[in-house]
């Protein structure tokens, strides 16, 4: 017997100007919050975090963050992580760093 599945609808989503960004430094334990705008830099330790974008569900933007982010490292050449990060599933697109970890929040529309 064949089972036809529809396929699952994509979400609409909206772009934010911004967004909230977490930074744990895994040394001393410090936790800071950190607003960045679209297109911006944000320093964090010895840590260069450019958001290229936030995503949010269209209509609830208080609903699941997604951020384009691009991370390097003063001292070290290149980029140690681009790519997309999820707010509601961290682990899943994770920047691997012997000292600092970064996650996203949530999006910021105002």
């Amino acid at each position: 017997m064949l089972a036809l599945v529809a396929p699952a609808a994509a979400q609409e989503t909206a772009t934010a100007r911004g967004a909230v960004l977490r930074g744990l430094d895994t040394f001393n334990g410090h936790v800071t919050d950190m607003e960045v705008a679209a297109g911006q830099s944000v320093q964090f330790g010895r840590l260069n975090i450019v958001l290229r974008e936030c995503r949010y569900p269209a209509g609830n933007p208080a609903g699941d963050a997604y951020a384009s982010l691009e991370i390097s490292q003063q001292g070290r050449e290149g980029v140690i992580f681009s790519g997309w990060m999820i707010a509601s599933s961290p682990a899943l697109s994770a920047m691997e760093h012997p000292r600092y970890d970064v996650w996203v929040l949530r999006c910021t529309t105002d």
